[in-house]
């Protein structure tokens, strides 16, 4: 425990100079009638804050955590999975959340979530607005629909997660494999539920984005964009789609201020996963981490990494895949 200084000074009822907000963060916010930067780019800068007597290190803290305060989030495909994890993440993190995903039975495949307003729900026992949506953005007009409710709810747009997507079989219609001979509606309904969702989402919101000069999407991919496994060829493809969709995005939006990133997970654990998992015979044992780096992701893992790219830690980063599998794809190459 971290004992009290008889020498450290109480928050100082004046504004912190312009000088120690430079020095420390790139924004203030005003606590108290404190002035506190909004985040610290290192320990040793938070701790020499904290001793100069400004602020209680418990208060410290808590702003650091709340970095994202003030920023309105969509994530789509949020109901459950992956999706849930960043939605809940960036809640965590301050940001007022809008959660999605495809009708009122996609939270429930499962049975992660009871419902999306359950989700929603979770954001606000955070002291976070949330807005619960649901729509199918294989079309267009259902993208514009949810960006008009955002904009009349909260007014801007500051943070895209394109997550909405999964193969055939993510909602239990087909069995695997997916190979080059699947019957042509099949074919269709992955290239429009990956790429083509991302595609429409993005020409909703980045006019949006445009008008106020700034933005952050981060894209979800799959290593499966990267690998040749002779199987699930319709979705490796969509997920390539999505890979260079978000380079050339990225290079157009620049001027704009607007970061475009994607994140390539590899097998990660939700519940669609074990139920995959389980379809090809494999049971709770096999999917028991061997190691730190050997095991399966957890969703969190992911959402981890979405928080660094909407973050102002990330605002020279654009155009970037990162892929998130422990290493699995570099052992595959």
């Amino acid at each position: 425990m971290l004992a009290r200084s008889k020498h450290l000074r109480q928050p100082s009822k004046s504004p912190v100079s312009r000088g120690a907000i430079c020095k420390l963060g790139t924004a203030e916010q005003v606590t108290h009638g404190v002035a506190y930067p909004r985040h610290f780019l290192c320990v040793s800068d938070l701790l020499g804050y904290f001793c100069g007597g400004h602020v209680r290190l418990k208060e410290v803290l808590k702003l650091v955590g709340k970095h994202l305060t003030g920023k309105i989030a969509i994530v789509t495909g949020s109901g459950r999975g992956i999706g849930k994890a960043i939605a809940l993440r960036l809640a965590k993190a301050g940001a007022d959340v809008v959660v999605h995903d495809e009708n009122e039975e996609a939270p429930r495949k499962f049975g992660e979530s009871k419902s999306l307003e359950e989700v929603a729900e979770q954001i606000r026992a955070m002291g976070q607005r949330s807005l619960a949506l649901f729509g199918d953005l294989t079309l267009p007009q259902n993208c514009q629909r949810i960006v008009d409710a955002v904009l009349s709810e909260f007014g801007r747009i500051d943070i895209l997660v394109n997550n909405a997507g999964g193969d055939i079989g993510a909602k239990g219609e087909k069995p695997e494999p997916n190979d080059l001979f699947i019957p042509e509606p099949d074919l269709y309904t992955v290239i429009n539920r990956n790429l083509l969702t991302t595609v429409h989402m993005c020409r909703a919101v980045v006019p949006v984005m445009m008008r106020q000069g700034s933005g952050k999407i981060v894209n979800i991919t799959s290593v499966a964009a990267f690998l040749a496994l002779g199987r699930e060829i319709a979705y490796a493809a969509a997920k390539a789609g999505i890979v260079q969709f978000t380079r050339n995005l990225a290079a157009m939006l620049r001027p704009y201020g607007i970061n475009v990133n994607a994140i390539a997970p590899g097998d990660t654990l939700t519940g669609r996963y074990l139920a995959t998992l389980r379809q090809r015979g494999l049971s709770e044992e096999d999917v028991k981490p061997k190691g730190r780096l050997e095991r399966y992701g957890e969703p969190d893992d992911i959402a981890k990494v979405v928080e660094f790219f909407v973050s102002d830690w990330a605002d020279f980063v654009t155009g970037q895949i990162l892929v998130v599998d422990g290493g699995m794809y570099l052992c595959k190459l």
